[in-house]
């Protein structure tokens, strides 16, 4: 649910917090240094075990702290050996499993065992022993198995990244990773669970059906056969309780041209629920048919109760880039509001076949704007007005689901939400969903390639491949606001609060404040009445109260926040510490105006009596 029952920090002393401790990574200059670039976002948000925080960091590398002081215990780099140029990738965090072995990580005989879990970037799971984050020897080789194995075989240069913590569920450890969106054949996007104390495969489920697999038949021919994408890339989701698994799974590849791939094409766009002992399917719901538009499910699914008439309902929650919020039962995967099926332009791209409908919620109603006009244009300076009309002028309106064709067009919301891998979280005592939105449209067109390619037509656009329908500064084409934090009332299904998230720095100083700025990172919710959030690119870090969306506290970071936050009682001290990764260099950035980087992971808490 992303809540805690912690309440120390509360909406009548939040104001009050105060820095606790700053640790820096020391990998600020680690891409410029190696490579010239810049270094990824810190994504990663930390676990907290019996008084220890452990957490991944954009150079790849694993890192246990005091979570009272700061002070680092042990950090393990899988590449210490390598030497050479290193790349950086988002990593948002470990996972932690603890039982009895027979051997333990440590090689102790009949004891208990403790292991972190984490993938590197070049697609190795590792399993480190939490006291000392040395590898367990009798994991897999010498501690770690190659993922890359049994799904990318045919494929030794393509894409194959992990970077979201692997599930655990009793003695497995379960993965999904990052493919290629482009070209279309490629790695499988296979979801497979391991033995947590040998590193052997224990089930894998095939994301793309094979013949006699449910979903085969919406594939036509053999357009299967070596399928990329349809992949978990982000977090996944366990009902331990129920032995359910939960898959946000993304776009078959290629993303925006699908030929290739006529048909529905399951289970790309999906929530997949799996049997988590088995891997057995259970159910599954497709939020976007024959995805032409990057519309990854990209959100770890919330696991809630709704409440009705006198009776608990579990219900999965999973929000969407296109700012759709769908409300399921979590046994059956029926929607527990009403969704349509409604008719959708189709495309006119030679070989292309649009799926006729695609479904919409509603209730919860949309958390973005799914169309935009003239009229909605930007008045926030006369430049801003003046340069969105004359370049993107010609291109309005935008809507949802926008086929792509051969002249430019606008897709609302594009390829960054609507909600992102940000995800929500869920008080239980009020009922609410917090859930931050992009308010960012995309920008493009696609272009035929030579006869000899493997893509019929690339997507692409006179600005880049990924551009925004935002000015020269970055600014959002249309009317403010252009990030928001929602809450929604899954009792009722509609929206209790909505603030925007976020401000303009230059703006503000001209007068024009509570713009809303895109975001990238995740919400907590306390038991203290408290929402937290961080993710916006203004390098800030705050507190709303959760029942009404005030804002309650603010502080500056020494970069954005592009993580979700955690909290913890200090072991020792008994003090509810707050901490957030801040390292700026995100998704939001680019070429022509890039983010500040930053190393540090920032702890805050009341002051200390």
């Amino acid at each position: 649910m992303r809540f805690s029952p912690l309440n120390q920090i509360s909406r009548a002393n939040v104001s009050q917090l105060q820095r606790a401790w700053t640790y820096h990574t020391g990998e600020t200059e680690w891409d410029s240094i190696k490579r010239g670039g810049r270094i990824t976002a810190f994504e990663s948000t930390p676990l907290m075990v019996d008084g220890v925080l452990y957490f991944t960091t954009p150079a790849g590398r694993a890192i246990a702290l005091d979570g009272e002081t700061g002070k680092e215990i042990w950090a393990f780099d899988p590449f210490s050996a390598a030497g050479g140029i290193r790349r950086t990738l988002q990593s948002r965090g470990v996972s932690y499993w603890e039982g009895h072995s027979p051997i333990t990580c440590r090689g102790a005989t009949d004891d208990v065992d403790r292991r972190i879990f984490f993938a590197s970037m070049d697609g190795r799971l590792f399993a480190l022993d939490s006291l000392t984050g040395r590898p367990c020897q009798g994991f897999g080789n010498s501690g770690a198995i190659n993922l890359r194995e049994g799904v990318a075989d045919q494929w030794p240069n393509g894409r194959y990244e992990v970077t979201s913590p692997p599930a655990i569920y009793k003695d497995l450890v379960i993965t999904g990773a990052g493919l290629q969106e482009v070209p279309s054949k490629g790695p499988s996007g296979a979801v497979r669970a391991f033995d947590v104390r040998t590193g052997k495969l224990v089930w894998r489920f095939d994301t793309v059906p094979a013949p006699g697999q449910v979903g085969h038949d919406t594939w036509e021919g053999d357009s299967w056969k070596d399928r990329s994408g349809t992949n978990a890339w982000s977090i996944m989701s366990v009902d331990v309780q129920r032995g359910i698994i939960f898959l946000p799974l993304g776009s078959p590849s290629y993303d925006f041209y699908g030929a290739d791939r006529k048909g529905q094409g399951l289970f790309g766009n999906s929530l997949v629920a799996l049997n988590a002992a088995s891997g057995k399917l259970l159910w599954y719901y497709q939020m976007v048919h024959h995805d032409l538009w990057d519309y990854d499910l990209p959100a770890p699914p919330n696991l809630v109760t709704l409440h009705r008439a006198g009776r608990e309902i579990p219900a999965v929650a999973q929000v969407t880039k296109m700012g759709f919020v769908f409300v399921l039962d979590r046994l059956t995967g029926k929607p527990l509001f009403p969704v349509e099926e409604r008719p959708v332009p189709q495309s006119k791209l030679p070989g292309e076949a649009t799926w006729p409908t695609q479904p919409f919620p509603i209730k919860p109603p949309p958390l973005a704007r799914i169309s935009v006009t003239r009229e909605d244009v930007t008045t926030v300076t006369p430049e801003s007005h003046k340069y969105c009309l004359e370049t993107f002028g010609s291109i309005l309106p935008g809507r949802i689901f926008n086929p792509w064709g051969l002249a430019p067009a606008l897709e609302m919301p594009g390829t960054l939400g609507g909600a992102t891998w940000s995800g929500t979280s869920f008080d239980p005592s009020l009922g609410y969903l917090f859930v931050n939105v992009n308010e960012v449209g995309a920008v493009g067109q696609m272009k035929p390639q030579p006869a000899d390619s493997p893509e019929a037509y690339l997507w692409t656009s006179k600005w880049g491949t990924y551009a925004r329908f935002w000015d020269e500064n970055h600014y959002p084409c249309q009317q403010p606001p252009w990030g928001t934090l929602n809450a929604i009332d899954l009792a009722t299904g509609d929206i209790a609060w909505r603030v925007p998230l976020g401000v303009v720095d230059e703006l503000e100083a001209k007068g024009i404040p509570k713009t809303g700025v895109p975001s990238l990172g995740g919400s907590i919710a306390t038991a203290g009445h408290l929402v937290f959030i961080a993710g916006t690119n203004d390098s800030r870090f705050r507190a709303f109260d959760s029942q009404t969306g005030k804002e309650l506290w603010i502080t500056r970071l020494e970069a954005d926040g592009h993580a979700t936050p955690m909290t913890f009682l200090g072991k020792k001290t008994g003090r509810q510490f707050v901490v957030i990764a801040a390292g700026g260099s995100g998704l939001l950035s680019t070429s022509d105006k890039p983010e500040p980087a930053s190393d540090t992971l920032d702890a805050f808490a009341l002051p200390d009596k």
